[in-house]
């Protein structure tokens, strides 16, 4: 399994993803409407760049034959930018979904490897969320994702090998930055601001390094089909309060950064159990929410990011709002 199609590959998780892949020796392909840059990839011999949208049936038709597996990413990725135009979303995140899968089987590609999101589960108040148990989506994002897991299924049979992720909140750095999600965000306040606010931060996060994001996607290529096909794999290290992360983030910029707290109605908690990962396919994180802030302080002593406190290009849902998207 060689021959890799990656949507969404110049994204935050598939502009690590990609290099990553390469130089372990895949040929990628990569399938991305480019509307964060299209200077996130460095030029290999082994990588392919379409500037495209999964929505175009004609397109993938061309494109998926001739590969071996399909890591799908591309998706509109967060509450706020898919409630900017429910209508985007829906058509991106969910009716594309299954003409892609389709097409991939008609393909005779040997493996779908799907991002979903821990989001699905909605609020729970047991300790350990894990893949048995009963869906609440609270939003259409995290709906249509679940429903996006549904359609997979239908389609796993010997032939094709379908697995989907659960991620926990990514956080770390990328070529294609975000600086929209929790730990990214508190980092760059503090560290540009030297003070950051909390609203409540008793309510769990959990979050995964975006190196170890990368390592779980590469597992689900190199596993055995029996081990992974047609199952669903909760991916996530730290269920870390928003205070535990604020704090983390204060000790690493540096004790001058003021935190204040301030009451909040909004007590949504959110946390999830990775141990069936750990336990059928031995796999487990290296990295940290500390690592992911020392990284992200790196590049700003480094100049890397061009205005990160405003740059619409690090915040999903700014860009959305430039490019009006259709």
């Amino acid at each position: 399994m060689r021959k890799i199609l990656i949507t969404g590959g110049a994204g935050y998780v598939g502009s690590v993803l990609t290099p990553y892949l390469l130089k372990k020796g895949y040929e990628i392909t990569v399938l991305d409407l480019m509307i964060y840059g299209n200077d996130v990839l460095k030029r290999d011999k082994k990588l392919s760049i379409i500037n495209g949208d999964i929505r175009d049936i004609n397109l993938l038709e061309k494109i998926i034959p001739g590969h071996d597996a399909i890591i799908h990413l591309a998706c509109i990725s967060n509450d706020p930018s898919f409630e900017l135009n429910p209508d985007l979303g829906k058509s991106i995140n969910f009716d594309a979904f299954e003409p892609l899968v389709n097409i991939s089987k008609k393909s005779k590609i040997k493996r779908f490897i799907n991002a979903s999101t821990s989001s699905v589960y909605g609020i729970k108040k047991e300790k350990n969320v894990d893949e048995t148990m009963e869906l609440k989506p609270l939003t259409d994002y995290s709906k249509y994702k679940a429903d996006c897991e549904k359609i997979l299924d239908k389609f796993n049979d010997s032939s094709f090998c379908a697995v989907t992720l659960r991620p926990a909140t990514v956080c770390g750095y990328s070529p294609r930055q975000r600086l929209d999600v929790i730990v990214n965000i508190l980092t760059n306040l503090a560290y540009h601001k030297r003070e950051i606010s909390i609203f409540g931060g008793g309510q769990l996060r959990p979050n995964i390094h975006i190196n170890d994001m990368i390592r779980a996607y590469e597992l689900m290529l190199t596993s055995e089909d029996k081990k992974i096909s047609g199952k669903i794999f909760n991916v996530g290290f730290e269920n870390r309060s928003v205070e535990e992360i604020a704090r983390i983030v204060q000790d690493k910029v540096g004790k001058d950064v003021i935190l204040n707290k301030t009451e909040t109605n909004d007590n949504r908690s959110y946390h999830i159990s990775s141990e069936k990962v750990k336990k059928e396919l031995n796999f487990s994180c290296k990295f940290n929410i500390s690592d992911a802030v020392s990284d992200l302080i790196n590049k700003f002593e480094n100049k890397v990011f061009k205005n990160p406190l405003t740059n619409e290009r690090y915040f999903n849902i700014k860009t959305m709002k430039k490019l009006n998207l259709k």
